[in-house]
């Protein structure tokens, strides 16, 4: 049995974790929610695929671009600190964003919106995993979930706004939910005693040389696999629409699947990480995606492409919780939110263009079958590589 002062301490981290949840949320719906609204920025603006991939490219561009400057300001400030600032920024974003008058106002919007989740996800990810350092991949995979639950509502959200007023309505409902959700943050921590691991955590270039094995090994696992997955969700609607001959209700439909499906793999996927070899359990999710993008790109039917989005969501949710506590759990006290800046900020660079580039080859005459099998086959040759590595033991195994 516990002594009753370490339940107060877990019951008053818990609280602080309430609160993360709720700000995960509105951080990554706040990226997510341009996906669904391409097609309307489309017809409000007039303008074509490039365009607004452009548009979704700044949303993950603003999350890539703050993420290495975080790891330094997490050399001299607290994480919650940092948290409370991302808050702010998302407030100030969405409001931005809902006076918005032309396509260019919409991308910098974007762009800030991204970056209030990229500062977010380095310093809340740190906190989340020294909160609870004895079961790290749980509690990054419930993190994930309600991260994963703004994907899913995403759409309906979308389509009830649209239906009630316009679009803008949104953006004013997620900055009034943000300035709520910061003020719990604020609440709860001042009446929690917060770990304080990271106060050795000085010098972000020294710990990116220390640990840069498994920095790259993530950055390579997830930077390829997240550059095909967002080339991908981001034209999922459109795909279906103009490739499969769904109608547009049905796509959006299959848009929710897609997303709803992470829900449970992030769950899950977190406590297998916990209990399982994180690098071949990696290697298996992405071999699992891979095949679903290939399987896709092959079907038609409205059975067979529910099977396939299913599939598709399952593997990719999957990666994400099992790749953060490979990182969390394996880096140490002093170098974790450098290391993990530095990962973080690497893939989302990689990540970040692959909307434009899938809409400008759109717009030069490919198919979108075309372009995801080239995606796929890509991908093969970077797990069979790593799979080379691993084998011969030249990739650095997690802790379990």
């Amino acid at each position: 049995m516990q002594p009753p002062q370490t339940v107060d301490v877990e019951r008053r981290r818990l609280q602080v974790f309430s609160s993360l949840l709720v700000l995960v949320f509105l951080v990554n719906f706040g990226r997510i929610v341009f996906a669904p609204l391409l097609d309307p920025f489309i017809r409000t603006f007039g303008v074509g695929e490039a365009t607004v991939g452009m548009v979704a490219t700044l949303a993950w561009m603003g999350s890539a671009v703050p993420r290495l400057p975080t790891g330094w300001l997490l050399t001299r400030f607290s994480r919650q600190r940092v948290i409370l600032g991302t808050g702010l920024l998302l407030a100030g974003a969405a409001s931005f964003t809902a006076l918005a008058q032309s396509i260019w106002h919409i991308g910098l919007g974007a762009f800030l919106l991204g970056s209030s989740s990229g500062i977010y996800f380095i310093a809340a990810n740190s906190l989340v995993s020294e909160l609870f350092p004895d079961r790290v991949g749980r509690v990054i995979g419930i993190h994930g979930t309600a991260s994963q639950v703004a994907a899913v509502v995403a759409p309906f959200l979308v389509a009830a706004a649209i239906a009630i007023y316009n679009w803008r309505l949104l953006f004013v409902g997620m900055a009034i939910a943000a300035l709520l959700g910061t003020g719990w943050l604020v609440y709860t921590a001042r009446r929690t005693e917060l770990p304080d691991v990271g106060r050795g955590d000085r010098h972000l270039l020294r710990s990116v040389r220390n640990h840069w094995p498994i920095v790259l090994t993530a950055v390579a696992i997830i930077g390829a696999t997240g550059f095909v997955w967002n080339g991908f969700f981001n034209f999922f609607v459109r795909y279906l629409v103009t490739t499969k001959s769904l109608s547009t209700g049905m796509a959006g439909a299959m848009l929710t699947l897609i997303f709803a499906a992470g829900v449970p793999a992030f769950f899950y996927a977190g406590r297998l990480a916990d209990r399982l070899p994180q690098v071949s359990l990696m290697l298996g999710i992405i071999t699992w995606f891979v095949g679903s993008l290939l399987v896709m790109t092959a079907v038609q039917g409205l059975l067979a492409i529910t099977v396939a989005t299913i599939a598709l969501g399952l593997g990719m949710h999957s990666l994400l919780p099992v790749i953060d506590t490979y990182l969390l759990s394996s880096l140490p006290d002093a170098d974790r939110s450098s290391a993990y800046a530095a990962y973080s900020a690497t893939m989302m660079v990689i990540q970040a263009s692959a909307s434009v580039v899938v809409g400008t080859l759109i717009e030069a005459g490919y198919g979108f079958d075309q372009v995801y099998r080239s995606f796929s086959v890509v991908l093969v040759v970077v797990v069979v590589l790593l799979l080379g590595l691993h084998v011969t033991d030249r990739l650095p195994e997690g802790t379990t």
